[in-house]
C-alpha cells in the first residue's frame, strides 16, 4: 500500500509542475479543457482516498484514549486494520491506473513545466492593511441620474401608476444607479411610500408578491402560509391612497398578463405611483414601459480610467508608476465602457506594481474568444479577471455558484463550507484556518467578486453581483448544481447540489440521486420550510459516502436516521430551525471528523446529546437547548473550539464550569437566554477571546460573575464587544474590559436603559475605532458632541453612533 500511495503523490507533484500553464492555455484549446476536467474528477477522488487514510487515524486517536475505550468497543470493531489496508490498497492501484493514463497525454499539448510552488503568495503581509471595498463615489452617473429622477418626479401622463424600464447589459450599473435615484433626498420627500423588490430569473409570482407586500409592511412577518388572495389584500390595503415608488430589480420575466395583473394591483396608489425596472431584457422592457425606455449606456473612456485608477492604486500612488496607467488605458479599452469588468480587473491589480503581471491581463488570450453566454463582452472581462485568482481563490469563488442569485451570505457560513471541503490553504501551520478563510473573502472583495460588505454584530454579511453569480456557474460547470423541478437532469461527476426551494424540487429527487456517488455537499437553502422527505437523507446515507457537508437546515423531520453517525467524512452538519426534533441520535458522537454542528433555533430539544465531548474536531458549535443547565465534561472538553454561539436556551441559569479549558475559543456568543443569571468564573480564563456578544439576557447581572462581585480583570483581551437588551446592567463592568485596552477596536450597547454613564476608563482605550450606543436614555444627553459630561470619555474615537446618527464619522 505504501507504495502506490508513493506513486500517487509522485504522479500529483509531475501533474501539478505543469498545471499553472494547462490552465493559462486552456481557454483557447478545447482538447486542453477536457484533459483538465478529467484530471480534476481524478484529483477529487484522489482527495477522497487520501482523507479516508486521516480520517481513519483520527478515529484511532480517539479510540486509544482509555476513557472511551469500552463505549466505541462496538463502532471500533467494524474498522478492522487489516480490512482498512486491504480496500485502500485496491483503490489505490486503481486511482493510480487512471491517473497514469492522464499524465501519458500532457506530452500532447507541450506544457511548459514550472516549479509546483510557484502560484505567488494569496497575501502580502508588509502591504497595508485595507477594508473589504474602498468607500468611493460613483463616476460617470450624474447626468443619468437626474434625468431619471426628473422622469419620476414630472410624468408625462396622467396615469395613476407609471413604469420607467432601466436597459442595459449585465455589470453597467442599472442596480447601482436606481439606488442612487432611490435614495435621493428628492425622492424620498415626494413619495410616501418606497418599496424594493428584488426579482431574478428564477423569481415566481407568489414569491414577487410575497416580497412586495413584506417590503410594503415593513412588520417584518412572515407571509409563507397567506394564500395569494391574502397576499393581494394585504398590497392594496399597505399602498392605498399613497404615492410609491416601486423598484423591481433584474426583471427576466416576459409573461405580459403577469405584469398587467400587477400594474392592475397597484392602481389603488395615488396618482403619480411609480415603477422603476432595471432589466437587461429590451422585450420585458417594452411590455412593461408606459414611459420610453431609458437606454443606460456604457461610461466613456476617460470615466473608465479615472473608475481603473481609484481601485487599482492607493491615492496618488498612480503617479509613481506612469508605465502602469499606460498598460491600464489599454486594460481599459477592452472593457467596452462596463464599470463592473474594469472594477474587477482594477481590483486584481491593487498594490501590485509589476509591469510582467499587468501584461499578462492586457495580453490575455481570452480576450480574443467569442463569447456566447451573454451579448457583451462582460464575460471574457471577468474570466481575464478570474483566471488571475490563485487556485484555492478560484476553487472558493466557484462554490458560491451552489448559492442562489441575490442570496445574503454571512463570512462564518461561507468560510466553514470552505473548510468543510478543504478549500482553504494555510502557507503555515500557525495561520488559523479561519483567519485565512476571511483573508480569502477580502481578496475577493477587492477584486469585486463579492461586494456590498456590511458588519451586523460582529457578522459580516455580503451579496454577489448577478453577472459574478454567471461567472461563477460558468466556471462550475457540471461540478455545482443548484436542484429545481424545471431542472432534471444532474450530471453524474457533480460534487455539490443545492435546493433553493423544497416546494420546487423533483418529485422522483430520491431516485435522481440514487445515480449519483461523489456528492459533497448537500443543501437545503429556503428561508421558509426545508426538506419533509426522509428518503433524500437516507438516499444521502446510502449513497453519499463522502459527503462532507450536509445542510438540513428548517427541515420538518421529527428524528433524524440513526445511522448519521457513518457520514464519516462530515464536516459541516446545519439542523438549525428545526421545531419537532426533541432528541439527536446517540450515534451523531462518532462524527470526529466534523467541524461545524448548528443547532441554532432547534427549540424541542430537551437536551444536547451525552459523549459530545468525543467530537474532537469540533470548531464551530451553536446550541438551542431546553436544559437548565449546561453540564460540565462535554462543551468543555471540545479544545479545537473557535466559535461557541449559546443561543434562546431559555431556561439555562447556569453555564458550564469548566469553560477555562476552551483555549483556543476566540468567538462567544450568548443569545436570548432569559434565566441565565450570572456568568461562571472560568469565563475570565478565556485567554483566546475576540469577540463576545451578550444579548437578550434580561436577567443576566454581569456585576455578579459566579454569584459573587468580582471585579477582578478577565485575560482575554477583546477586539469586539456587543452588549444588549441586557436590562439589569447599570454600569458597564470593568472586568469584562480590564486587558482590552489596547486592543478593542468595536463597542457596541444597545438597549440597557438602567446604563447610567460611561466608565472614566474608556479614555485609555486608544485602539477603539466604532462606539455605537442604542436605546439607552441616560445617555443622550451625556454623549453630546463637545458638550455632554461622557464625552471627553470617548472623543478619541473615530466613529461614534448615538441612537443612529452619527456623531462623529470617518471613513476607516
Amino acid at each position: 500500500m505504501e507504495k502506490e500511495l508513493d506513486k500517487l503523490k509522485d504522479s500529483i507533484t509531475l501533474v501539478k509542475a505543469v498545471l499553472m500553464d494547462a490552465e493559462k492555455k486552456q481557454s483557447t484549446t478545447q482538447g486542453l479543457r477536457v484533459w483538465l476536467e478529467l484530471l480534476k474528477n481524478v484529483f477529487y477522488d484522489a482527495e477522497d482516498i487520501l482523507n479516508d487514510f486521516e480520517v481513519e487515524d483520527l478515529r484511532r486517536q480517539v479510540v486509544s484514549r482509555g476513557d472511551i475505550l469500552r463505549k466505541v468497543h462496538r463502532f471500533c470493531s467494524r474498522s478492522n486494520p487489516l480490512i482498512f489496508r486491504t480496500n485502500m490498497s485496491h483503490k489505490l492501484k486503481k486511482l493510480n491506473e487512471r491517473l497514469d493514463g492522464i499524465v501519458r497525454k500532457k506530452i500532447d499539448f507541450q506544457l511548459v513545466e514550472g516549479p509546483v510552488n510557484n502560484y505567488r503568495p494569496l497575501f502580502q503581509e508588509e502591504k497595508e492593511k485595507h477594508s473589504f471595498v474602498r468607500a468611493s463615489n460613483i463616476i460617470g452617473r450624474d447626468e443619468d441620474k437626474e434625468k431619471i429622477i426628473e422622469l419620476l418626479l414630472h410624468p408625462n401622463t396622467d396615469r395613476n401608476i407609471n413604469v420607467i424600464p432601466i436597459v442595459g447589459i449585465g455589470g453597467l450599473g442599472k442596480t447601482t444607479l436606481a439606488k442612487l435615484v432611490y435614495n435621493d433626498e428628492r425622492i424620498i420627500r415626494h413619495f410616501e411610500l418606497k418599496m424594493w423588490v428584488y426579482v431574478s430569473k428564477d423569481f415566481g409570482e407568489r414569491k414577487l408578491m410575497e416580497n412586495t407586500v413584506k417590503t410594503a409592511t415593513g412588520d417584518g412577518q412572515d407571509y409563507g402560509n397567506f394564500t395569494m388572495d391574502q397576499l393581494q389584500i394585504g398590497l392594496r390595503d399597505a399602498i392605498k391612497d399613497k404615492k410609491i415608488l416601486l423598484v423591481l430589480d433584474d426583471v427576466w420575466n416576459e409573461d405580459r398578463k403577469k405584469w398587467e395583473e400587477l400594474k392592475d394591483l397597484l392602481m389603488v396608489g395615488a396618482s403619480g405611483s411609480m415603477i422603476m425596472v432595471t432589466t437587461r431584457s429590451h422585450l420585458v422592457a417594452s411590455i412593461m414601459c408606459t414611459t420610453p425606455t431609458y437606454n443606460l449606456l456604457g461610461l466613456r473612456h476617460d470615466e473608465c480610467l479615472s473608475l481603473f485608477v481609484r481601485y487599482a492604486f492607493m491615492e496618488g500612488q498612480e503617479r509613481q508608476y506612469p508605465n502602469l496607467v499606460k498598460i491600464g488605458d489599454d486594460i481599459v479599452r477592452k472593457c467596452g465602457g462596463v464599470p463592473l469588468a474594469v472594477m474587477t480587473l482594477a481590483g486584481q491589480l491593487f498594490l501590485n506594481t509589476r509591469e510582467r503581471d499587468w501584461n499578462v491581463i492586457k495580453d490575455s488570450g481570452i480576450w480574443e474568444i467569442e463569447e456566447k453566454e451573454t451579448e457583451s463582452g462582460i464575460l471574457p472581462a471577468l474570466r481575464v479577471s478570474y483566471e488571475q485568482l490563485p487556485s484555492p481563490l478560484k476553487r472558493c469563488f466557484a462554490y458560491c455558484s451552489i448559492f442562489p442569485k441575490d442570496y445574503e451570505f454571512n463570512d462564518f457560513e461561507v468560510v466553514q463550507f470552505w473548510m468543510a471541503l478543504g478549500l482553504i490553504v494555510p502557507m503555515n501551520e500557525r495561520q488559523e484556518l479561519e483567519d485565512v478563510g476571511f483573508r480569502y473573502l477580502e481578496k475577493l472583495g477587492h477584486g469585486f467578486f463579492v461586494q456590498d460588505f456590511r458588519d451586523h454584530y460582529g457578522v459580516v454579511r455580503f451579496r454577489m453581483h448577478d453577472v459574478m453569480h454567471e461567472l461563477a456557474l460558468s466556471v462550475s460547470k457540471d461540478e455545482c448544481s443548484v436542484v429545481t423541478a424545471n431542472r432534471q437532469k444532474i450530471a453524474k461527476n457533480v460534487r455539490h447540489l443545492s435546493f433553493p426551494d423544497p416546494d420546487s424540487l423533483p418529485q422522483d429527487l430520491p431516485t435522481i440521486l440514487q445515480d449519483l456517488d461523489r456528492v459533497r455537499t448537500v443543501c437545503f437553502q429556503s428561508a421558509k420550510e426545508g426538506p419533509s422527505c426522509k428518503s433524500v437523507i437516507e438516499t444521502c446515507l446510502s449513497r453519499f459516502q463522502y459527503l462532507r457537508v450536509l445542510n438540513l437546515s428548517r427541515s420538518q423531520f421529527d428524528q433524524l436516521p440513526k445511522g448519521i453517525g457513518n457520514f464519516k467524512h462530515l464536516r459541516y452538519l446545519d439542523l438549525s430551525w428545526n421545531h419537532k426534533i426533541r432528541k439527536l441520535p446517540s450515534s451523531i458522537y462518532k462524527l470526529q471528523n466534523l467541524q461545524t454542528l448548528i443547532l441554532a433555533g432547534c427549540d424541542e430539544i430537551e437536551k444536547l446529546p451525552r459523549n459530545l465531548r468525543y467530537m474532537v474536531s469540533l470548531r464551530f458549535l451553536c446550541i438551542t437547548t431546553r436544559q437548565k443547565s449546561l453540564p460540565k465534561g462535554e462543551i468543555g472538553c471540545l479544545k479545537s473550539l473557535r466559535v461557541l454561539w449559546i443561543y434562546s436556551c431559555e431556561n439555562v441559569e447556569h453555564l458550564f464550569e469548566d469553560m477555562q479549558a476552551l483555549t483556543n475559543l476566540r468567538t462567544l456568543y450568548i443569545c436570548t437566554c432569559q434565566s441565565l443569571v450570572s456568568l461562571p468564573p472560568c469565563i475570565k480564563q478565556l485567554t483566546a477571546l475576540e469577540i463576545l456578544l451578550i444579548s437578550g439576557c434580561e436577567s443576566l447581572n454581569l456585576a455578579r460573575v459566579g454569584g459573587q462581585d468580582d471585579q477582578n480583570s478577565s485575560q482575554f483581551s477583546l477586539r469586539k464587544l456587543v452588549i444588549s437588551f441586557v436590562t439589569e446592567m447599570v454600569e458597564l463592568p470593568q472586568w469584562l474590559l480590564g486587558k482590552s485596552a489596547d486592543t478593542l477596536e468595536y463597542l457596541r450597547v444597545e438597549f440597557c436603559p438602567g446604563l447610567t454613564e460611561l466608565p472614566e476608563y474608556l479614555k485609555n482605550f486608544k485602539s477603539l475605532e466604532q462606539l455605537w450606543i442604542l436605546g439607552c436614555p441616560l445617555l443622550d444627553e451625556r454623549c453630546k458632541l463637545e458638550t455632554g459630561e461622557d464625552w471627553p470619555k470617548i472623543a478619541h474615537i473615530p466613529n461614534v453612533n448615538i441612537d443612529s446618527v452619527d456623531i462623529r464619522s470617518t471613513d476607516v
